[in-house]
């Protein structure tokens, strides 16, 4: 098969589409034919050499798909070749073929296109397990979601509007209109306000119930400051940086919680309950159409170079897919 390969840690440049060795379904596997990928920022950290897979995944960029079941593993039952389905991967994505574990697969959703349904795993499953999960959001609560242009942020203000939650999101100005037809009830361009501020404004000084942070440490203090009392703050991203200083006090007087996890690392009985958790409750809102996919465009795999640097440059609203044929 072909697989996109990086010849060596550095810029969109080193990937390259490539003949590389077939995969093969191992107990409790199957091996999907990719007919689509979706560029995370994980992506780019990979092709930097700053974020390795896991021990014992594929070596190959890529944390979700969308294909064709072409065969099953020793022990697998109640999927079928010739299936469509979609999955959450920890790697191996951007290629022809890859093996899943069953626990990571899910059916493509009644009205989603095949190859739209690769925008839908990674960020179903991460937002659903830090939104609901840990984060316990509640209809009447203000949801406060960071980068809200994003594929994450995208999905991230649907799910919380079909919860019942308000729905704040900081984004570049030019994408206020999308966001806002998704179900972003107040937009905030964080180039030019402050967040805590219109936070403030928008709840009559109560803050935000919840915060989806990706930026961490350059937002750490101002995310409590944002905080409502009891509120709950999960960070998943650091793009603002690793390191930053917390005042407990401001905390403590919060009643505040701050989380951070991931998800690629979650052995897999945890990336299979939140699997199961995403098919239970997220996905008959995406059949009933008040959760759809988000995408920003489809490109060519083999222009995965170019797709690396339009999600480099934050220009597009939701996912950028890789269509394999």
């Amino acid at each position: 098969m072909r697989a996109i390969v990086v010849s060596e840690p550095g810029g969109p440049e080193v990937l390259s589409w490539s003949e590389v060795p077939d995969p093969q379904p191992g107990p409790g596997e199957v091996l999907v034919d990719v007919r689509a990928t979706a560029v995370n920022r994980a992506d780019l950290l990979q092709r930097q050499g700053h974020y390795p897979p896991p021990p014992g995944a594929s070596e190959y960029l890529g944390l979700e798909c969308s294909g064709v079941i072409s065969a099953l593993g020793a022990g697998v039952d109640g999927w079928a070749v010739g299936q469509q389905v979609c999955a959450l991967l920890a790697g191996g994505g951007y290629a022809e073929r890859v093996a899943v574990p069953v626990g990571q697969l899910l059916p493509v959703p009644d009205g989603v296109d095949l190859v739209d349904a690769a925008a839908l795993p990674e960020v179903a499953s991460t937002v659903w397990s830090n939104v609901v999960q840990v984060a316990r959001l509640a209809a009447g609560e203000t949801l406060l979601v960071h980068g809200g242009g994003s594929g994450i942020g995208t999905f991230a203000i649907q799910l919380g509007a079909a919860l019942g939650a308000t729905v704040v999101a900081t984004a570049r100005a030019a994408k206020h209109d999308r966001l806002r037809a998704l179900g972003a009830a107040h937009l905030i361009d964080y180039r030019e306000q402050d967040f805590v501020e219109e936070v403030r404004r928008v709840t009559s000084d109560a803050g935000a119930d919840v915060i989806l942070d990706i930026m961490g440490a350059s937002y750490l203090g101002r995310n409590v400051a944002a905080l409502a009392y009891d509120g709950r703050l999960v960070t998943i991203g650091m793009q603002g940086g690793r390191k930053g200083e917390l005042d407990l006090g401001a905390l403590l007087a919060k009643r505040g919680t701050v989380a951070a996890t991931a998800l690629r690392s979650r052995p897999l009985e945890q990336k299979s309950a939140i699997v199961r958790g995403v098919r239970e409750q997220v996905w008959p809102l995406v059949e009933a159409c008040r959760i759809r996919p988000v995408i920003d465009r489809r490109m060519p795999i083999s222009e995965a170079a170019d797709a690396h640097r339009l999600v480099e440059s934050s220009d597009h609203v939701g996912k950028v897919l890789l269509t394999v044929d």
